[in-house]
């Protein structure tokens, strides 16, 4: 890795200046302000805990205590190269402790249970490649577990704590990695620095892309290949160019062996660069060897992709054709007359006002921003023509930002929406870092330089706020009491003891059918097979069904045929409505008009049929054991 220290055009200035580097000062006042830092999120953790409504003011001022000095040290121009590295390693680690805190000791968001369950099962059966009973298509996708279960083999230490070592290399990989590949496009040390700031504050930086999930390996793998990609343009040999485009190739396959939307993702942007730089080859006359390597190595990364998505990940096409399909419709009955199928931004959140004012205020930066780079950039980036290709590559990239906004208004969209942009926000990062750094040099004195610094921090500190209210709801980020219906809070004792005695005494691998929430305990920590419904399954027919009423029976020969043995009931459905406002699934046919979809009448009608016999309850959860023979008769 070299990171230089200016544009060629500075080479003339000391560039290096030891006296005033101040390793010392920089790593007592980091510590300091870390220290500070990691203490006020502690202390927003314990206010959530308590309902006490100060966590939001104590979590971002915990965050900005270390992240605006760290900004400050990194972009300092007598700052060294290895000094700026370490600071930026050091950001990359500070920032991974907001989601660590929020849990520590085991998996809480919705995918982590099927991720830390895929890991876990690797580490017992020595099985790649099982399916997933929580999320159907990670099994396909072994690149994460296997790494953790090695991890884990090799230490000794637990599955989970074996996933954190993963995920933190994984984090500061992803920040060092886009330094190194806006070097590669600026040459410039400081706009490097300033490139890897500015991507943090994208919307899943803190918390999506840090939670025990594929995309959180996958997205440092992707900006490891766009490096690579972008030396194997610019080899000065061809033995050069060709250790770099094996290194590209090889990236690019062990992306796709880990996650597949961030594969698809790595594709369209390495076409992007193509046809970029094709498009400057015939206009510019850029050296032939760079769209002929471009288009090689995008073409020998497209067919890992769709070989791997063919032969081994069949599933995944069906697995995301329903939430495009359905975001697709949604936007559709937007733009008709009823105007239905959109969503309201921040509806019942519990975010303070200048949250989500701040949500609504960093998409204004961004297109702001957005648009005084391009203008910057038309007056041209030196003569090296990979640099200049990849400047305007991400370019195009970071435009695509602004469209995703769209599907952010549709209930199926939304979650596709936020993911795109930790993509797409590499593109801003890369482009608007070298308007900071001018601005930062323009004024004169020095009263002009601290004003500069201050309103560009200020800036900073809204988009990093707004983005992460934007992207994260506050259930996500801060503990609390219980709530029925949350990925991250409907996980009480009472259902990890019931899944606790189901394993205990029926054994594992049980098929079952449950609601989402009991699902996800059961699945992971019960090791059970549950479905939770489907258009083509519709298990939730069997709560929905009226008492006295009979079960649908093609369904009840559904579960015969498939042995499902097991049936869990949650009769908190029929007192609270679901935070999320999903029951089973997103497709589901239940009403949400903001009451109880379910009578308790529904829910304990299973104590009165007979091809259901009751074998536990604790009050709010009941387990019953199918008898389909009698069903039958």
């Amino acid at each position: 890795m070299t990171l230089t220290e200016a544009r060629p055009a500075e080479r003339t200035r000391p560039v290096y200046a030891p006296a005033r580097s101040r390793p010392m000062w920089c790593a007592a006042s980091l510590t300091v302000a870390g220290a500070a830092g990691a203490a006020l999120l502690v202390a927003a953790n314990r206010a959530a805990e308590w309902d006490r409504g100060t966590q939001f003011g104590l979590f971002w001022l915990g965050m900005l205590v270390f992240t605006l000095p760290a900004a400050g040290w990194a972009v300092r121009r007598s700052t060294s190269t290895r000094l700026r590295v370490a600071v930026l390693a050091g950001y990359a680690g500070f920032t991974f402790l907001p989601k660590l805190l929020r849990n520590p000791f085991g998996p809480l968001y919705h995918d982590e249970f099927a991720h830390w369950r895929q890991s876990k099962e690797i580490l017992l059966d020595g099985r790649l490649f099982e399916q997933n009973p929580i999320v159907k298509v990670v099994g396909d996708f072994p690149g994460l577990h296997s790494t953790v279960a090695s991890v884990s083999a090799l230490t000794g230490i637990s599955i989970w704590h074996a996933a954190l070592l993963v995920l933190a290399a994984a984090h500061v990989l992803v920040v060092l990695g886009v330094t190194v590949l806006a070097e590669e496009i600026w040459q410039d040390g400081r706009i490097a620095a300033v490139s890897a700031i500015i991507y943090s504050l994208n919307s899943s930086f803190l918390f999506f892309d840090t939670q025990f999930g594929y995309e959180s390996l996958a997205i440092a793998l992707l900006v490891w290949t766009l490096v690579a990609l972008h030396r194997a343009m610019r080899g000065p040999a061809r033995r050069s160019r060709a250790g770099w485009a094996a290194v590209t190739v090889m990236l690019s396959g062990a992306t796709i062996a880990t996650h597949h939307l961030t594969a698809i993702a790595l594709i369209a942007v390495m076409i992007i660069i193509c046809l970029v730089v094709t498009v400057r080859a015939v206009r510019r006359g850029t050296p032939v060897a760079v769209p002929l390597t471009a288009w090689g190595l995008t073409l020998a990364a497209a067919a890992l992709v769709v070989a791997w998505l063919v032969l081994v990940a069949p599933r995944t096409t069906g697995y995301l054709d329903p939430y495009l399909a359905r975001a697709l419709d949604q936007i559709a009955g937007m733009a008709g007359d009823g105007g239905g199928g959109g969503r309201t931004l921040f509806r019942a959140s519990v975010a303070p006002w200048w949250e989500q004012a701040a949500a609504f205020g960093a998409q204004g930066l961004a297109a702001v921003a957005m648009a005084a780079a391009a203008l910057r950039l038309r007056r041209g980036h030196g003569t090296e023509p990979v640099a200049r290709s990849g400047a305007l590559a991400m370019l195009v990239l970071g435009a695509f930002y602004f469209p995703a906004a769209l599907l952010i208004l549709t209930p199926s969209g939304a979650e596709g929406a936020r993911r795109s942009w930790a993509f797409s926000y590499l593109g801003i990062a890369l482009v608007v870092a070298p308007l900071v750094v001018a601005l930062l040099d323009r004024p004169v004195s020095r009263l002009g330089k601290t004003t500069a610094a201050a309103l560009l921090l200020a800036v900073g500190a809204i988009a990093m706020i707004g983005n992460t209210a934007a992207g994260m709801n506050p259930s996500y980020r801060f503990p609390g009491p219980p709530v029925f219906g949350s990925d991250t809070r409907s996980s009480i004792p009472e259902v990890r003891a019931a899944s606790a005695w189901l394993r205990a005494t029926q054994g594992r691998e049980l098929r079952i059918v449950a609601d989402r929430y009991s699902g996800l305990i059961f699945g992971s920590y019960g090791g059970q097979n549950p479905v939770t419904g489907s258009v083509t399954f519709p298990t939730y027919d069997l709560y929905l069904t009226q008492p006295g009423q009979p079960a649908p029976r093609q369904l009840i020969q559904q579960l015969s045929a498939w042995r499902f043995g097991y049936l869990i009931v949650d009769k908190r459905m029929a007192r609270e409505v679901p935070e999320i406002q999903i029951y089973f699934e997103t497709n589901e046919p239940v009403p949400h008009d903001g009451r109880p979809a379910f009578t308790l009448g529904q829910l304990t009608k299973f104590d009165r049929t007979p091809w259901t016999i009751k074998i536990y309850d604790s009050g709010n959860i009941a387990i019953y054991r199918f008898d389909f023979a009698r069903a039958g008769r």
